[in-house]
């Protein structure tokens, strides 16, 4: 029965934070205790028009939040608590909601339309609620019955909402065309309430995935087509805005049908670029970009391989529309707003046309930049900052596409007069010269350019600009750090024991440990930038500025060692201690990867590093997440580094490490720390085997959990390979835990093929997990008890076939699975000989990837095949 709760969800609301918190832990105490009544409760106070808004929206909103939640099990645990309840009950419930669409309260309809979609999200896909979409098409009237504009309003958002919930086979064509047939008509000219065309509209954005068929249909796209476009000319702000979102997404969803159309999309869409408010301009941008997006795509996944008859459409409509286009985007760079240059979320016309243009460079390549040019030459030098500025955005819009015959005579040209523009006056053209700068840098600086832009003679010139520049507003000097990230990118493979950029090494590091340090360097990122980029100046070092790396080491653990000190007041202190941690740990983190790596540099690492995994762990005692992932992921470095020696902090360490593998809500933290077992393993071998219970039972937790986000799940499989290859004969017993989930995973990933882009990626890296498994524990029992693992060897074969017969599988499954299959043959030798007789399918997946164009791939099916060949011998 329902209860009166008004009153407690009003002080719920209270500013007095005493009467708050104990109206909210009376809520919480009802719904733990009572769920059916508090939900059938708060569904009363939602339909009842004599309650109070604010009461009704908070009902509204509870009840939502008792059906959903972004956590995956608890999701699944509220969804399970739904389904539990009695039917009738529910049928109360549902009837409350649905009533509420006529209420006169707009917060009380649109809350109930959420609520109603989370409701059927749970039970349409489960074949319940069959009456639902029929009763809401009643909502839209007919010939004969007018309904209210504030019913039919709500009902459309309801569908729209309906529709974003449930996935696109859920619901019968029927019901989709029926659907289909009352969202356009209430987007139609014909419907004069702006609120109604406007939630069709939205509702129709949602409803897109569900018109597949209706878009095979040239009548029925040609209608939908048609209204959507007369909706972007509506005299409703917000109508035409949500009908251009509409065509983005069409460009997107149904690239393939916009033939017809496109002539009139562009005359829409330019004159919206050129005329309409900034919402509805920035929309009309995003088609052009998600136009770009898709034609890139194509090209990508097919390369040239178009031919007239292609089944691929691709119809170059960024080519064809490129003589109009790019001049419309041109005029938009001229639109900035004064402060964007400051502000980190800004984005506006200028900012949008700029990143369009970027697209579009991508898209056709060479011949987008004679339209831009004579642009670019135009307005560089002219008084008006804004011209300068525009000209700038443009020039490092396009550097990313073209070829680089194209471009590097035009950056050979413009690189003096870039440097000399970083003294401009405008802090808005010096922010974005520095961006073009570093967009030089990243395209056409590198070993693999065979005109260097970058000369003996020129480098001391640029590096004296962008050391000079370093001084200034932090807005720019980001970006500074920026162009010397990707400057010092550019030498990483100079090889041999110098590089060119070795004689301004001290230089650079200095100016950025002193920009770090600086007092604003809190605003625009300026201190992350700063330090990342010292990470890659570091990284891409050579061993003749090795001395200047080692003297870094004991600065930048002062710099950690400060942080311990800093005094916490407020949770703004915490959370700068905890980014200044996290930074700093990543510096130490490339410090040890890059010294450790040569056996000449190696003894400051050892020399440094009781020091170091104290820091370490007095960091992870101040229990911030991030500081937690950035401090695993050094000591993971610092374990690889120092070997066997690394077992020595094991026993202060291993609560941390526990504390890391139990860590499900913040599952990439969860991630690393299985990541970093691996790293001990290799690095202490059999002396790991004390740990290996606590870990093992661990990491079986951890896979066993619906708590945990599954893409920890394939890491896992890879560190049980990792333990089994560093303990080898004392693997024995998990074996009888670890092999069941093992051969679960690897029945699910068959059961799971042919599904979408997102789950085939998982699909492969499960695989992989699976195999590199596989494969350690093979290797782990070869010389002392392969006998254990002929129980399982049949099974692994078949996984292996079904791996093959798999056309989505990528190259590095093909190479894992090759690799088990000779694991599996020099392990158990002629014990396996029977089960390689018995299948005819290893000769061909060997053959295919021995032809393979992949040289490692190829390598391990040569190995495989000669291991495989030579037991079949015996």
């Amino acid at each position: 029965m329902a209860l009166e709760v008004t009153q407690i969800l009003l002080n719920a609301q209270s500013p007095d934070g005493s009467v708050r918190k104990l109206a909210e832990e009376n809520l919480k105490k009802f719904q733990e205790q009572f769920l059916p009544s508090f939900l059938l409760s708060l569904a009363h106070e939602l339909a009842n028009n004599d309650k109070p808004a604010e009461s009704r929206k908070l009902a509204g909103l509870i009840l939502k939040n008792s059906l959903d939640a972004k956590e995956a099990h608890r999701k699944s645990e509220l969804v399970q608590a739904w389904v539990s309840l009695d039917p009738g009950l529910k049928s109360q419930i549902k009837a409350s909601l649905l009533q509420t669409l006529s209420s006169l309260v707009a917060d009380a309809r649109h809350t109930s339309a959420q609520v109603i979609a989370k409701v059927a999200g749970i039970e349409l896909p489960r074949g319940e609620w069959p009456d639902l979409v029929g009763t809401l098409l009643a909502n839209m009237g007919g010939p004969q019955v007018e309904q209210p504009s504030h019913l039919k309003q709500a009902t459309l958002e309801t569908l729209g909402y309906v529709c974003e919930e449930v996935s696109a086979d859920v619901l019968a064509q029927d019901q989709v065309n029926s659907i289909l047939t009352a969202v356009v008509q209430g987007m139609n000219t014909l419907e004069s309430n702006n609120d109604v065309r406007l939630a069709a509209t939205e509702a129709l954005y949602n409803a897109l995935d569900f018109a597949q068929s209706n878009f095979e249909n040239d009548m029925e796209r040609d209608y939908i087509m048609r209204v959507v476009c007369e909706a972007t000319l509506s005299p409703d702000v917000r109508v035409r805005q949500a009908a251009f979102e509409c065509l983005v997404c069409i460009a997107s969803t149904y690239y393939e049908k916009l033939v017809p159309y496109m002539q009139d999309i562009f005359t829409i869409a330019s004159k919206a670029v050129r005329e309409d408010e900034e919402p509805v301009a920035l929309q009309a941008i995003e088609f052009w970009s998600s136009m770009c997006d898709e034609e890139i795509e194509i090209q990508e996944e097919y390369g040239s391989e178009f031919t007239g008859d292609s089944e691929v459409p691709y119809f170059q409509f960024i080519k064809q529309a490129l003589p109009a286009l790019v001049p419309l985007l041109l005029e938009t760079l001229t639109k900035q707003e004064e402060d964007q240059d400051q502000d980190e979320g800004a984005w506006n016309l200028s900012m949008a046309g700029g990143t369009c243009l970027g697209l579009v460079a991508r898209t056709v390549g060479d011949d987008i930049v004679p339209l831009v040019m004579p642009y670019v030459q135009e307005n560089i030098s002219k008084q008006d900052w804004r011209c300068r500025e525009a000209a700038t955005y443009a020039f490092g819009s396009i550097l990313e596409g073209p070829s680089l015959e194209q471009l590097t005579p035009l950056v050979n040209i413009a690189l003096n007069f870039m440097l000399n523009a970083m003294k401009d006056e405008n802090n808005h053209v010096k922010d974005t010269t520095a961006w073009t700068l570093s967009r030089i840098f990243e395209f056409l600086h590198g070993p693999n350019v065979d005109n260097p832009i970058i000369t003996p003679a020129n480098l001391p010139v640029i590096l004296g600009v962008l050391l000079g520049s370093i001084k200034d507003v932090p807005n720019v000097v980001e970006k500074v750090c920026g162009a010397i990230y990707f400057l010092a990118q550019g030498y990483e493979e100079s090889g041999g024991s110098s590089s060119p950029l070795s004689p301004f090494f001290q230089g650079i590091v200095h100016a950025l440990l002193l920009t770090a340090d600086r007092e604003d360097a809190g605003d625009s990122r300026l201190r992350a930038s700063a330090y990342e980029t010292l990470n890659e100046v570091v990284r891409c070092s050579t061993e003749d500025t090795a001395t200047i790396v080692m003297q870094l080491v004991p600065v930048i653990m002062q710099k950690l060692g400060q942080t311990l000190e800093m005094q916490i007041v407020s949770s703004d202190d915490r959370e700068k201690q905890s980014e200044l941690q996290a930074l700093l740990c990543g510096v130490l983190q490339v410090i040890i990867q890059k010294l450790g790596a040569s056996e000449s540099t190696k003894y400051v690492i050892l020399q440094y590093a009781d020091q170091m995994m104290g820091l370490f762990l007095r960091v992870f005692a101040c229990r911030s997440a991030t500081v937690h992932e950035e401090a695993m992921l050094a000591i993971g470095a610092l374990a690889y580094a120092t070997g066997v020696e690394f077992g020595k902090y094991m026993n202060e360490f291993y609560r941390y490490l526990e504390m890391g593998l139990q860590n499900f809500e913040e599952y990439q933290v969860c991630a690393i720390t299985v990541g970093v077992v691996g790293d001990i393993c290799r690095a202490l071998d059999d002396k790991v085997l004390p740990f290996c219970d606590g870990i093992m039972t661990q990491l079986l937790k951890d896979l066993s959990s619906n708590q945990l986000h599954r893409s920890v799940k394939p890491p896992i499989f890879s560190c049980f390979g990792d333990i089994a290859l560093a303990i080898g004969e004392h693997f024995e017993k998990y074996l009888m835990y670890a092999m069941p989930m093992l051969q679960g995973a690897a029945e699910l990933s068959v059961h799971t093929a042919n599904q979408d882009d997102e789950m085939t990626e998982y699909n492969n890296q499960l695989r992989n997990g699976i195999f590199e498994a596989y494969s350690g524990i093979f290797q782990g029992f070869k010389n002392t008890k392969p006998e254990l693992m002929i129980p399982f060897a049949g099974h692994i074969l078949q996984f292996i076939e079904n791996v093959y017969r798999d056309k989505d599988r990528d190259d590095t499954v093909s190479k894992a699975a090759v690799g088990v299959m000779g694991d599996l043959a020099d392990t158990l030798g002629t014990n396996s000989s029977v089960l390689f007789q018995n299948s005819a399918f290893h000769k061909d997946f060997l053959e295919e990837c021995a032809s393979s164009d992949d040289q490692q791939l190829k390598e391990t099916a040569e190995w495989a095949r000669a291991t495989i060949d030579h037991i079949l011998s015996g």
